[in-house]
């Protein structure tokens, strides 16, 4: 074999990469584009920002949970757990429909004084996060 045939010779690797490297760009882009198209990623449902007071009347042994400002609730996605343990579910604070929105509150019978929490329950998972967090 002669080197100066090696210098001369035009055939070489680089055109065969830069093909396969365009083909390979060109895939993963149309990947990524069908993906966002077809909504592949799946989304979250960001927890509901909210203000609460928590207010006890010992004398009757209720308190009341009012929604002070922040985004509208769906009361089927949320509890209220008492300190006394138990769990309210499915209330209804507007008085009609399934919307907490500020200034509407929710009376809770409870016995025990101690800490109280709103959690919000995500409809499309497992996930639950503490949006208001009180004490009776």
């Amino acid at each position: 074999m002669k080197i100066q045939n090696l210098f001369q010779d035009d055939d070489a690797v680089s055109p065969v990469i830069g093909v396969i490297l365009m083909v390979a760009i060109t895939v993963i882009l149309a990947a990524v584009i069908g993906a966002f198209v077809l909504n592949l990623g799946g989304g979250q449902n960001a927890a509901p920002q909210a203000s609460f007071t928590f207010n006890y009347d010992s004398t009757s042994s209720s308190g009341t949970v009012e929604h002070t400002g922040g985004n509208d609730i769906d009361t089927n996605n949320v509890r209220i757990e008492h300190p006394n343990g138990t769990v309210s579910t499915g209330f209804n604070p507007g008085g009609g429909d399934t919307t907490w929105s500020a200034g509407e509150s929710q009376e809770i019978t409870s016995t025990n004084t101690g800490d109280v929490q709103v959690i919000w329950e995500n409809p499309d998972s497992d996930d639950s996060n503490i949006i208001g967090e009180g004490t009776f």
